[in-house]
Parts: C-alpha cells; structure tokens; sequence
C-alpha cells in the first residue's frame, strides 16, 4: 500500500481534498475571473475542473497553490486553509500549471536532480533515490540520461509530472496537462493519471477537453465566466440527462405534429426526423400514436444526451470534444 493509499483510507467521510467557499478573484473595476466559488473535490477522485479557455480555471488553482491572493471567499487544500498554512498543505501537494519549463542541454535526471535541490525540506542525502522513484514513476527510467531537448512532447510532459512527484503527494493538481500533444503524448499522460489514481493520489485535472474527462475523470465540475454551474460524479451528471426521441421519417413534420399532442417538450424538425424530450412518455405508446396517425416511421429511437450535449445545455456554449 502507497503513503497515498494508506492516508486516504484514514479519511473521515465526506472530508475534501479540495473545499472553497465563496472563493472570488477580481482584477481592476468589473474584472470578476472567479465568482463565489463553492468547489468540492473529494479525496481519492480524478476530479475533471471542467471548462472553455479563460474561465477561471486556471486562476482557480492559482489561488489554491497560494500563486495569487483571493479578493474574497476561503479555500481548504488537505483540510488546511490556505493561504494561512500553505507551508502544511503545498509540500504535500504537486502540481503542473501552465507547462513544464526544464533546461534544454541537461538529461532527464539531470533536470530533477536541480529541482530536487531546490527543496530545502528534503535530505540531500536521499536524492538519487528521490529522482529514480520518481522517474520509475513516469515511465522514463530508460530516457533518464536522454537530453530534455530530445524528448518527445508527451515525454516532456511525464517529466513535468515526475517533478511534482519528487516527495510523496496526496494531491496532484495538473492544469491542462495534454495541451499541445499528439495522440501518443496524450495516451501517455491519461494512462500516467490513471495509474496515480489507482495508487491513491488525488487527481485534479484542470482542462477544456471532454475527452480528458470521459477518459478519465470520476468527479467533474463545470466552469463557465468565472462560474461553477455544476458539480457531481460523473456518472450522477449522466444519470440527470433527460432522453430525447428521435423518429426518422418522410414525414417529419407529422411526426412532429403527432409528438406535440403526445405532450413532449422542445420538439424539433430536422431533414429526415423529428427530435423531442422524453419526458414521462412511454416510447412504445409514442410508436402507436405515430402509426394510427399515417406517419411513416423509418426507425425510432430513444437517445441519452452526450457530454457535449450536456455541456451546451448548462453553459450555451460548446467544448472542444477533441484529444
């Protein structure tokens, strides 16, 4: 068992990682980054901080590292308030915020070995092993002597990630850690979190890609303007999706006729279909009512909501699905 595992396991119920309360940032007159923040990240969670560019996101986890002070509200990391005892709370906390920034002519190990050397509360004495642990952590133990100007993008990226875990952590606060890297480099970085997680690592991951989210993510919140709009398990946000119906005909305006007096809401025509809300309805009342009045139907369907769809209801805006 992981220093991570066996600390989480001694959690109480309901205790947080992460805990703001009314949490604001403000810059100048009528710049409001973030707005009451009232954040909840459970320990043990991959927790999606979800949200387009320029939401608050990334001034959020400044905060929380004590980077920048609050305007107004309060903020627990690891049950210590902050930015009162972030000397307790940070050293157990790592984090990658806006990228990795190592010297280009040094190796791998050689990058940590500086980093490490940078931590005044840690023995010198024990830094080697510090550095390999961590390298073995990220899957670099074979490129520890390669120079970081060789490395590929994902394996910058793992190093960055090797950094932060240079002392056991609790938590792992990660801002946009795929941004910019190609397929490989992404995979790289999603199975690392994954395989943090499983050790007993908080995860929170800041990012603008739903994809980070379904590929890995138990908890998400939703940022939008400097708002919170939603937080929940995942699998909660899912279960809350209204299904729609969609029935494919010749006669979509028909059938659209026949799924207003059948009292569906947002009833919709489309070139070949008619969509709707569920509702209470019964889909297989729905196909009878549609065959005694001559609809033609072609198929009929009833249709969960995708992440995307229910991003685009709770902001009015869409998402970058890609990855």
């Amino acid at each position: 068992m992981t220093k991570a595992t066996s600390v989480a396991a001694a959690r109480e119920p309901g205790s947080r990682a992460v805990r703001t309360r009314g949490l604001s940032k403000s810059y100048g007159k009528g710049v409001l980054a973030v707005d009451g923040l009232d954040l909840d990240v459970p320990y043990g969670a991959v927790f999606g901080f979800l949200g387009p560019n320029g939401c608050g996101k990334t001034t959020t986890i400044r905060m929380l590292l004590g980077l920048i002070a609050a305007t107004d509200g309060t903020a627990e990391v690891l049950g210590e308030p902050v930015p009162e005892r972030s000397a307790v709370a940070l050293p157990r906390v790592g984090a990658l915020v806006e990228g990795p920034a190592f010297h280009p002519y040094l190796s791998g190990a050689d990058n940590l070995r500086r980093l490490d050397a940078v931590d005044r509360t840690t023995d010198p004495a024990t830094a080697e092993e510090r550095v390999s642990a961590a390298l073995d952590r990220v899957g670099l133990v074979a490129a520890a002597r390669k120079r970081y100007r060789q490395y590929s993008l994902g394996m910058k990226q793992r190093l960055a990630i090797a950094g932060a875990l240079l002392r056991p952590r609790e938590l792992l606060i990660l801002d946009e850690p795929t941004n910019g890297l190609d397929p490989q480099g992404t995979r790289e970085v999603r199975s690392l979190i994954a395989q943090l997680a499983a050790d007993g690592v908080t995860v929170m991951l800041s990012t603008h890609l739903l994809s980070e989210v379904e590929q890995v993510c138990s908890h998400v919140a939703v940022m939008h303007k400097g708002k919170l709009i939603t937080q929940s398990s995942l699998a909660d946000l899912r279960a809350s999706a209204v299904p729609g119906v969609r029935v494919e005909t010749a006669s979509p305006e028909a059938a659209a006729e026949v799924l207003r007096e059948e009292g569906l809401a947002d009833v919709a025509v489309a070139p070949g279909a008619a969509t709707a809300l569920l509702g209470g309805a019964e889909p297989e009342k729905l196909v009878d009512a549609l065959v005694r009045a001559g609809v033609p139907v072609r198929g009929f369907a009833v249709v969960r909501p995708d992440l995307e769809d229910l991003f685009v209801s709770l902001t009015g805006e869409g998402f970058d699905v890609s990855g």
